[in-house]
């Protein structure tokens, strides 16, 4: 699969389930934890993806 397949295919699921994450991140009754967990997802898959590239990719 080629990096603007995958690219879009992950935009799309984004733009699918961005209103029940939304929902669930800024539920009252929730952890104020919650906005975080997205961002640490966010960072670890773009540590995940630099580290495959390598230093050759450039």
């Amino acid at each position: 699969m080629s990096n603007r397949t995958l690219l879009i295919l992950l935009v799309l699921v984004g733009y699918v389930f961005s209103p029940t994450i939304f929902t669930w991140m800024i539920n009252p009754s929730g952890a104020w934890y919650r906005p975080f967990i997205l961002w640490f997802v966010l960072i670890l898959l773009a540590l995940f993806i630099q580290l495959r590239r390598g230093s050759n990719d450039i």
